[in-house]
């Protein structure tokens, strides 16, 4: 089943509306769902290297907007949207711990949230909610959603016959541990802040 869903996802590459729904991905990533883009990234960039930082560029800049909108949420929709998405989310219990942590390291919060696989989404509403700068915002999320999606682009292209050798062989196997760290991810977030 991994096999054909990695093969699917492949062919993404080959499809011009391939990197519209990578772009959504993200989008979605960082304002209301948890997916990640890498699941549609990786094989892209790996089945057409040459396009690795357009796609990081899309990724980046859907990203970026999909924050925008999570920010507007937070900012003006908290009491109804807002709690909506934190309680889809399993993260209503938090906030409060979190607006404390924003009020004192909020950039470094964006920096480091941002650049990992964990769902943006909870960052962007928070910062709207919490009032953080919105300049600020942009500028932070531009930049360490551009680091994370170029910077895999980067190694994707460096290193793609043995990344793509490597997921050949040891499919299941890393999609697991992807998947184990993605949802050690989330709970670390919900139960550490």
């Amino acid at each position: 089943m991994l096999r054909r869903l990695y093969d699917w996802a492949l062919s993404f590459a080959d499809k011009p509306y391939g990197v519209w729904v990578m772009a959504a991905i993200s989008f979605a990533d960082s304002s209301f769902l948890p997916l990640v883009p890498d699941v549609l990234l990786i094989p892209m960039v790996l089945g057409r290297p040459k396009k690795a930082f357009f796609y990081a560029t899309m990724c980046t800049l859907a990203s970026v907007a999909g924050a925008v909108l999570g920010y507007f949420v937070g900012a003006f929709l908290w009491d109804t949207v807002g709690q909506w998405l934190l309680k889809f989310n399993h993260l209503e219990g938090k906030i409060e711990d979190f607006r404390r942590l924003y009020a004192q390291y909020g950039a470094w919060v964006i920096l480091i949230k941002g650049f990992t696989p964990i769902p943006y989404k909870l960052v962007t509403i928070v910062s709207g909610f919490a009032g953080y700068n919105f300049a600020a915002f942009i500028a932070l999320s531009l930049l360490t959603r551009g680091a994370r999606f170029f910077a895999l682009a980067w190694v994707l292209v460096r290193y793609g016959e043995q990344v793509r050798q490597t997921l050949d062989r040891h499919l299941t196997v890393i999609v697991s541990a992807f998947l184990v760290v993605l949802v050690g991810g989330v709970v670390g977030a919900v139960y550490l802040f």
